[in-house]
């Protein structure tokens, strides 16, 4: 089963219920950090990381000497990545999504292939529980590739978490998509309400069984409640604003090794989301 935490906005305390969780459960469990711009599950559980593995992708560099400067290579990229002057060709790789279409319509055979690093991959062990997560290079901008890698580590014969990256926007729907359940963690805020809306709108789209992690619960207003029960998205579960949980946050500790109480209750949320995925998840 893979169980994808995702939010709408950052800081609501998706990394908290991703690392807590997958300690708390009792079964063979992996995690993976799909956030990969700015990731941080390994600030709170310290792996061995044993393995590092460059992830790479193709870019086209036109041989001027054969080009023509027909312009289909222009023409057939959607994302504006090449440029055909009259005696130049214009390749702008960060814009590049490495589809090849380039490299297929090319007449003369004038395109080859360059690499490009996007980021890498760590492997290693936290806990004795298998532990994944991807780094985006600074200045580059293919979030997806890279989440998309990490993801094919997914062992289909254990227990996947995903700690996906924020917002509804590309990287969190390669971080989502074919999930078995998404759990959406969101606060009672104003900003928290909209955000989760977002991402519930994203989630449908997907047809992803879903459910709701209230943090700072007894914040705010109930707005969050009243929306989870319109739209009848079930909450498994609600965390008060508490300051020990603050103080065990800010020292990157984790919540069941400080507050054992919790670890239970993790287990009961893990109960609540195997419940709904057999049961085909929440009424639609």
């Amino acid at each position: 089963m893979i169980i994808s935490i995702a939010s709408g906005k950052g800081g609501t305390g998706k990394t908290t219920i991703s690392t807590n969780l997958a300690l708390s459960i009792n079964q063979k469990v992996q995690l993976l950090d799909c956030d990969v711009e700015e990731p941080n599950c390994h600030l709170f559980l310290d792996p061995v990381m044993e393995t590092l593995e460059p992830v790479i992708a193709p870019v086209p560099q036109i041989n001027l000497e054969k080009c023509t400067f027909c312009k289909k290579c222009m023409d057939i990229c959607r994302f504006g990545a090449i440029a055909v002057l009259k005696k130049d060709v214009l390749i702008f790789d960060n814009l590049c999504h490495s589809c090849g279409g380039c490299f297929e319509i090319c007449p003369e055979d004038a395109i080859i292939e360059k690499e490009r690093s996007l980021g890498e991959i760590e492997q290693g062990t936290a806990r004795e529980i298998p532990f994944i997560h991807g780094r985006l290079d600074i200045g580059q901008v293919m979030v997806p590739p890279i989440i998309k890698k990490v993801r094919s580590y997914t062992d289909p014969d254990i227990v996947t978490i995903i700690d996906a990256p924020p917002g509804t926007s590309c990287p969190v729907i390669a971080a989502m998509n074919h999930a078995d359940f998404i759990l959406l963690v969101t606060e009672p805020t104003p900003f928290g309400l909209h955000d989760l809306k977002l991402a519930v709108e994203t989630v449908k789209i997907l047809n992803i069984p879903h459910g709701l992690v209230i943090n700072r619960a007894d914040l705010g207003n109930d707005e969050v409640k009243k929306y989870a029960i319109k739209e009848r998205i079930p909450i498994l579960m609600e965390i008060p604003f508490d300051k020990k949980i603050a103080q065990i946050y800010s020292k990157g500790e984790m919540i069941i090794d400080k507050l054992p109480e919790y670890k239970e209750k993790f287990q009961i949320l893990f109960d609540k989301i195997e419940q709904q995925v057999l049961a085909g998840g929440q009424s639609k």
